[in-house]
């Protein structure tokens, strides 16, 4: 059963290192996925699941201990996926599970034994969904930290340019993960979201899966485009 999740952007700038001197103006994005976390904490689950965009490809599992690194973006910085497990030989956390296992290391993460699931940014809606029902049927009490951006298409500079869906898209998004609507998150075009460059689409897809009928209420914690780019920070519990 589902009893608490979190929502936080996945880019490798909230990584102080990765971001060097533009590392400040993240500042308030890092507390906001502070806070959610916290709401994870609080929940006291028996496990935490840890989701985010992994390419192209279909749905892939990282157990506890995975390693992933920001060597590509030319720091040398390291993380794990929570404490060490039986992770040797497996292969490398995504860009967006690196991220996670970084935030869960500054926040000193130690509530829950965790899983990684690596999700396709093409993957199906109804696969998203799916994949979802089957975490929220798990016995116990499951969290789920979501990785995932909202479009890189909000301003001139954006990584996807300017284009005038992008403000209205991330809005509807901000809305659903505000209230925790399940239906709205499961109605996401995976066309337009592809289009905008939102990688979150196919996670927040797993998550409304996931919270099919578990009755939790959403809060959102911070919402901006930085660099063009939409970042929202929500906690349902």
């Amino acid at each position: 059963m589902l009893v608490a999740a979190a929502v936080c952007p996945c880019p490798p700038l909230l990584v102080p290192e990765v971001a060097a001197g533009a590392a400040p103006e993240l500042n308030p994005a890092r507390a906001a996925c502070a806070d959610a976390l916290g709401v994870l904490a609080a929940a006291r689950p028996d496990t935490l699941v840890v989701v985010g965009p992994a390419g192209l490809g279909g749905r892939g599992w990282h157990p506890q201990g995975a390693q992933g690194s920001f060597h590509g973006f030319g720091v040398d910085v390291s993380v794990r996926l929570g404490p060490a497990g039986d992770a040797v030989g497996e292969r490398a956390l995504p860009p967006s599970l690196a991220v996670a296992a970084w935030l869960l290391e500054r926040t000193g993460w130690a509530d829950a034994p965790i899983e990684g699931l690596g999700v396709g940014e093409p993957l199906e809606p109804e696969r998203c969904v799916e994949t979802g029902r089957e975490l929220g049927a798990r016995a116990g009490r499951t969290a789920m930290l979501v990785m995932g951006d909202a479009s890189a298409c909000r301003s001139l500079k954006a990584p996807g340019y300017l284009d005038e869906r992008a403000a209205p898209f991330d809005a509807a998004v901000a809305r659903a993960l505000g209230t925790a609507d399940v239906a709205a998150l499961q109605a996401l075009d995976p066309g337009l979201a592809h289009e905008l460059k939102a990688s979150g689409r196919a996670p927040w897809q797993v998550l409304a899966g996931a919270a099919e009928g578990a009755g939790l209420d959403g809060a959102l914690l911070y919402d901006d485009a930085p660099y063009g780019v939409g970042y929202l920070v929500a906690a349902w519990s």
